[in-house]
């Protein structure tokens, strides 16, 4: 007899579930990451305005500090919530393109 889950997948089961609790570890890995760079973004910029409003009120130069960084936090976004992750297919076919390819009509 063989193992249980044997012949569902290439891998044997303890790999599967280990492959499985990675990847739900390394999302919300992703997801704490992101709330972490979101709050750096509001203190550091709110600091800024603070400084920018004590200072006079002339030229709001934080809105260069506010743009920029905030297209990095849209693009950090769009990682962490709307990338879809590699799938197993698509492994498979990297691995097939990376292969040597060996001319069929030669011998």
């Amino acid at each position: 007899m063989g193992k249980p889950g044997a012949g569902t997948t290439t891998e044997p089961a303890s790999l599967v579930g280990r492959s499985e609790r990675d990847r739900a570890r390394n999302r919300l890995q992703l997801k704490r990451d992101f709330g972490s760079h979101l709050s750096a973004y509001v203190v550091v910029n709110a600091g800024l305005v603070i400084v920018w409003a004590c200072t006079g009120h002339g030229y709001f130069w934080p809105g260069w500090v506010l743009g920029g960084w905030g297209v990095l936090l849209v693009l950090h976004a769009r990682d962490t919530f709307w990338r879809r992750p590699i799938s197993e297919r698509e492994i498979d076919e990297e691995i097939e393109r990376q292969r040597p390819r060996h001319d069929v009509g030669k011998r």
